[in-house]
């Protein structure tokens, strides 16, 4: 592996991307990653941002960490509000969310859910869905580095599509009450495609 194209090489034929991603936003990944030798050739690692410890980067992970980082730089969220493999009960099988971000006056209720591991939208959405009525939390997000759906539980059968996920100073309300131009619609269609309701 080279380290110019090393994150493309671990999203060699997966069904991750980047395109969601700034230039800076993957040169900052690209420049936080340790390559190491192991019995198959080489393996790439970075410092979990949520988890503080070295953790090997897979596709997933590769998405998971610039989103991560996209949620405490971009959003504004502190790090002792977001958490990785968050444990989401259903009944006596428990599953693992992939990126939880926990109310700020309730520190242990998920307020947005993340979910990346189902590379396809209908999948990923499905289990966006469970992991939300499972834990109540108001909003979901579904993306797999190239496109990104965000939604606003309304109930348990009904997803609502947002625009965007609130900043870490702002509410869900601001929001959903948000005044939107027709140009600013086209803007966030073009940048992050969504397709339709859960």
């Amino acid at each position: 592996m080279t380290e110019p194209d090393i994150i493309e090489t671990i999203l060699k034929d997966s069904n991750y991307h980047l395109a969601l991603f700034a230039k800076d936003e993957i040169e900052s990944l690209r420049e936080k990653i340790v390559v190491k030798k192991a019995k198959n050739g080489e393996m790439a690692f970075v410092t979990c941002i949520a988890r503080n410890k070295e953790i090997q980067l897979k596709p997933e992970e590769v998405v998971r960490q610039l989103y991560a980082a996209r949620l405490l730089k971009q959003y504004g969220y502190p790090q002792k509000r977001i958490a990785f493999e968050y444990k989401v009960n259903f009944g006596r099988e428990k599953k693992n969310a992939d990126i939880v971000v926990f109310d700020k006056d309730r520190p242990d209720a998920a307020y947005i859910i993340v979910e990346l591991k189902k590379p396809k939208l209908k999948d990923g959405k499905n289990q966006l869905r469970s992991y939300c009525n499972a834990t109540g939390a108001p909003i979901g997000v579904w993306t797999n580095g190239e496109k990104i759906s965000h939604y606003n539980r309304k109930d348990p059968n009904y997803f609502e599509d947002i625009t965007d996920i609130p900043k870490s100073g702002q509410s869900l309300q601001d929001i959903l009450s948000g005044r939107f131009t027709l140009k600013d619609l086209i803007i966030s269609a073009t940048k992050y495609p969504m397709s339709g309701n859960l």
